[in-house]
């Protein structure tokens, strides 16, 4: 299937590129997301005419992911929760709970922004959290998880 992605999506392509992709994941991801359109000379004619405005949205939305970028860098989460012996935790740490925690100090983050590629945290300790904010913005932020 070919598609014209109307925004950057990772290892992917950029706005405006045509790409050939699998039929399911643009006919159940990428296309009802609103992320690509399929390549038709009628939705080329279409995307031509609007590339203006969806660059401007493009911008818009890197500005802001840098701008959220910018104060979170500024952040220093610690998270409380019950330990047991050795610091190991009763039950785990994990994406809600970081994303919570980092609301609860001022800056809204969703939980699939957040990313542990090492899955949950089980242990006390200092960690490097990455929140993806955008396909560029990308913020590395510590978390100390301590004993309650």
């Amino acid at each position: 299937m070919d598609v014209i992605l109307l925004e950057k999506i990772a290892n992917l392509g950029n706005l405006g590129d045509k790409v050939t992709i699998k039929n399911g994941y643009g006919r159940n991801y990428l296309i009802p997301q609103g992320k690509a359109a399929p390549a038709t000379p009628a939705k080329i004619k279409e995307f031509e005419e609007r590339r203006a405005e969806l660059e401007k949205q493009a911008a818009d939305k890197l500005a802001a992911a840098t701008a959220r970028g910018e104060a979170l860098s500024k952040l220093t989460i610690v998270i409380k929760h019950k330990t047991g012996d050795e610091g190991r935790l009763f039950g785990s740490v994990g994406t809600h709970t970081i994303a919570d925690a980092i609301t609860a100090a001022g800056i809204q983050v969703s939980k699939h922004e957040v990313r542990l590629p090492n899955g949950v945290i089980r242990q006390t300790g200092e960690y490097n959290i990455a929140i993806n904010l955008h396909t560029d913005v990308v913020v590395t932020l510590p978390v100390t998880i301590a004993a309650e």
